[in-house]
């Protein structure tokens, strides 16, 4: 399973990530639209995947207010799921959160995903929360001391 993977900081809000994240969580999960591009995108690293010159997946990472380093917005395209393809783009994020000097990396969960990340190390904690209508857990990774994926 070749996969390609392109960073890029800031998102083009007309260019492929938002193209995955608009059929992902506006169109799929019916997220509002007016909230799905955020502040955070435009000074966000943004991570596409590619598989035969097919777009897969992205997924962003950022550092907030208080200097904590966040994963968000990961989606993968329907037809692409099931195959390993959300593993592979979560790996690549662990390892340029790790080139970036994060020391960890919090995560808003939602909460049908929380056992993919419980796999590779994040930690929930806090009380389960509603954003955009879907429920969430907060999650924690440490990036001290080990290897991603």
């Amino acid at each position: 399973m070749a996969v390609t993977f392109f960073w890029s900081q800031g998102l083009d809000a007309e260019g492929v990530a938002m193209m995955i994240r608009t059929q992902v969580f506006v169109i799929e999960q019916q997220v509002p639209a007016e909230i799905e591009l955020d502040h955070w995108d435009a000074v966000a690293w943004h991570l596409l995947a590619y598989q035969k010159n097919q777009p897969i997946g992205t997924l962003r990472l950022f550092v907030d207010t208080q200097g904590q380093g966040c994963l968000g917005r990961m989606a993968v395209r329907a037809a692409c799921r099931g195959q390993g393809f959300g593993h592979l783009l979560l790996t690549e994020a662990l390892i340029q959160a790790q080139r970036l000097a994060f020391t960890s990396l919090l995560i808003h969960a939602q909460c049908q995903a929380a056992g993919f990340y419980r796999k590779v190390g994040f930690l929930p904690f806090g009380e389960i929360f509603m954003e955009a209508g879907i429920s969430h857990q907060l999650m924690r990774l440490s990036l001290v001391g080990g290897s991603p994926g």
